[in-house]
């Protein structure tokens, strides 16, 4: 797998509007938002996509979501937010890290499509 942009990010090779960070994650800003509020947090080790997740990887999927939760608490956005990854171009990936996109302050609707 090779740099993706953000690898590039996570190294600081690039810019990003980075609102948290730690040593397993990032969250920043996505640079194009579907809401008001929509954040991508990654993790800083390198998985192409959810499927192809490991065993050993178990506790840093957990700590995304955590992650998640508290961004969104340090943004008052805790009540309404949804959490949406996509796994694969037939699922419109379009950058091979996992992510998780935060989306919130914006009507949602079920299915989500």
């Amino acid at each position: 797998m090779g740099d993706t942009i953000f690898q590039k990010i996570i190294d600081k090779e690039l810019p990003a509007d980075i609102i948290y960070e730690d040593d397993k994650s990032l969250v920043f800003k996505d640079i194009n938002p579907v809401a008001p509020t929509h954040l991508l947090i990654i993790p800083k080790k390198q998985i192409e996509k959810i499927s192809d997740a490991q065993k050993e990887d178990q506790d840093l999927l957990g700590h995304l979501f955590l992650v998640a939760g508290e961004v969104a608490r340090q943004l008052g956005i805790q009540d309404a937010f949804r959490l949406v990854v996509n796994n694969g171009a037939g699922a419109q990936q379009t950058v091979f890290h996992l992510h998780i996109h935060l989306i919130a302050e914006r009507d949602f609707s079920w299915p989500p499509g």
